[in-house]
């Protein structure tokens, strides 16, 4: 061993560092936001920087003070002032930059929040190149300004202003590089802010988010005219609750603890399922299936638990077990007061479980036919390779899971031999689905592909014992793959609609070009970046060479490593109101041929 390796392999008090909490932040930014991202998906970075400082806002209103927050975004800058009691002034610096710090931790000032570690607006803080906070209380105002986690002024004086705090930042570059707000996503949380607040103003660039009835809005926002009945709203101090059903397949929820949405649900979902479904049992006197009470549901629930626990760090599922009698209870009292109230819609209500029952037994025969055929497979699907992690298992790695449902073998070859095969799937299609729009869903069980698909992914019940906690469509870039991508986010919206909205389907982006000389190989997006990369190589005359990829099959597997390892590229399929759905799946996977060709050539370029 030489001197140089034996110098490098000591281990002694001079490789012992301590970091400052927000140096820590900084340097695993992962462990206290998630995800960074560039701003192309919801749940990026930049967003969850937003909603740590909107919380605090938002925890004034809870408190009764202040009715109003103000978000303004101007470039990269983003401002959040509200009104309510405003931080105190001697402990302003504290507050923002000091880790274990903040009110939360006292019960008799803040009594149901989610921030309860004390870290939020010391992240927000951290991972800003700058960040501004100024408190106003009774007349008097203090002023902190910090660079990149560093306290770089402070000021302090007195001023007529109302109560509350501002906070000023803008996103460390270095951090997100190349980040781009994309509004309709922050619009999109603050209308979740005021359907969970109601009463509470909030304004985006000066437009207003403002919901009167809470999660009755919610709901009716979400379905529209769909509706069979009128909404079914319940509202005390901890626990709310609304819901109706639509002549749709499947069921969907919006579930929130302490104003965090769970868009995995978790032990106060599954207790709002068993109080509806007995409910609406002892009111009809019958034991109908829960499959046949709750196909066609759209329904949202909130509660307010002091200790909130979650099964991850992104709090998507919550897994408190002491609260599933009280919310059973409750749920079961409101609904069959409610029932006995409103005689009509509970018998518009009635109606439609019992023709959920009748299709449910229409459909026995085929059930019984597709579960002899589960018996023979027991999950050894035909073209499934499966990995050994899933979502919901203990391990941190269930988080992690993916399926890729590709186009073809040759593809699927390629991305076998490279998958990390403890937490990616692969699953590879035949050909081109069934397209599904307008089908019962006694069609699904009677098409082999899309019942091996629904087996494979363990959604037939619900989303609840979905197996991976990314469904990724992976087909080519031409007119085929684009059509097989339509048909199966088609297939999912019509018949598990749930595993969309709850934000576990996405799509593949894989490169288009491939650009390289004999020292550096440049992988490109779109025409743009292939031109980009021809002109950084040198152009075509001094050897930059391109390589059209016209499908996934003709990449390499060595290539297609770094396409699905940590620099995968994933576009999230999202739909922001249900009630569009079925108008744009018949616009574009209906019958309507002639307004469709209207459509195609009054825009084809």
């Amino acid at each position: 061993m030489s001197e140089v390796q034996k110098q490098q392999q000591v281990y002694d008090e001079s490789k012992i560092k301590t970091l400052s909490s927000l140096e820590h932040i900084r340097l695993r930014p992962g462990m206290y936001i998630g995800r960074m991202g560039d701003g192309s998906h919801p749940d990026d970075g930049i967003y969850i920087l937003i909603k740590e400082v909107i919380d605090n806002s938002v925890d004034e209103f809870i408190m009764g003070t202040g009715r109003r927050v103000d978000v303004s975004i101007n470039g990269n800058e983003v401002s959040i002032r509200d009104y309510g009691s405003g931080i105190p002034l001697g402990k302003l610096v504290d507050c923002v930059s000091v880790m274990n710090t903040g009110g939360k931790y006292n019960d008799e000032v803040y009594q149901f929040s989610v921030g309860l570690n004390g870290v939020g607006t010391k992240a927000v803080n951290a991972l800003s190149e700058k960040f501004t906070v100024i408190s106003h209380r009774e007349g008097k105002f203090k002023k902190a300004v910090f660079e990149t986690g560093k306290l770089v002024d402070e000021s302090e004086g007195k001023i007529q202003a109302k109560n509350g705090t501002l906070v000023s930042f803008i996103p460390d570059s270095k951090l997100f590089p190349k980040y781009n707000f994309e509004m309709e996503y922050i619009e999109k949380r603050l209308w979740m802010y005021a359907y969970l607040n109601s009463g509470l103003s909030l304004y985006l660039n000066g437009n207003r988010f403002y919901s009167k009835e809470g999660l009755q809005d919610l709901i009716k926002d979400e379905v529209g005219e769909e509706k069979i009945y009128d909404v079914i709203h319940y509202k005390e101090k901890t626990l709310e609750f609304a819901f109706c059903h639509t002549q749709d397949y499947g069921e969907t929820y919006f579930s929130f603890v302490n104003g965090q949405y769970t868009n995995d649900g978790g032990t106060h979902l599954s207790a709002f399922k068993e109080g509806l479904l007995k409910s609406i049992n002892e009111f009809s006197g019958k034991s109908y299936d829960a499959a046949d009470v709750r196909d066609g549901i759209v329904g949202a629930i909130s509660i307010k638990l002091k200790e909130p626990i979650f099964e991850s760090q992104t709090k998507n599922k919550l897994g408190n077990t002491d609260i599933r009698g009280w919310i059973v209870n409750a749920v079961k009292i409101a609904v069959l007061d409610y029932l006995h109230r409103h005689l009509e819609e509970a018998e518009l209500l009635i109606e439609k479980v019992q023709r959920n029952e009748q299709v449910r037994k229409e459909i026995q025969a085929v059930k019984k036919q597709s579960k002899e055929k589960a018996k023979k497979m027991s999950l050894k699907i035909p073209k499934l390779k499966d990995c050994k992690y899933h979502f919901g298992d203990s391990s941190k790695k269930g988080d992690e899971t993916m399926i890729f449902l590709t186009e073809g073998q040759s593809a699927a070859g390629s991305m076998v031999s490279c998958r990390n095969v403890y937490t990616q799937a692969i699953f590879s299609l035949k050909g081109k689905p069934l397209n599904c729009f307008g089908e019962k869903i006694d069609k699904v069980y009677q098409n082999e592909e899309l019942y091996y698909i629904m087996q494979t992914l363990n959604i037939e019940e619900d989303i609840e014992g979905l197996r991976y906690s990314k469904v990724i469509i992976a087909t080519d870039s031409d007119v085929d793959g684009l059509h097989i991508r339509n048909l199966l986010i088609t297939f999912f919206l019509t018949y598990f609609e749930s595993l969309v909205l709850a934000g576990h389907l996405y799509i593949l982006e894989t490169p288009l070009f491939r650009v390289r000389n004999k020292k550096e190989t440049i992988y490109c997006y779109s025409e743009y970046e292939r031109d980009n990369a021809i002109q950084k190589l040198g152009g075509l005359n001094r050897g930059a060479e391109v390589t059209r990829f016209k499908g996934l099959g003709e990449i390499s597997p060595n290539e297609f490593g770094q396409f699905i390892g940590e620099d995968i590229k994933l576009v999230s399929v999202s739909v922001d109101h249900m009630r569009g759905i079925p108008e744009m799946l018949n616009f574009y996977m209906g019958t309507n041929t002639p307004d469709r060709k209207n459509h195609i050539m009054e825009n084809l370029v």
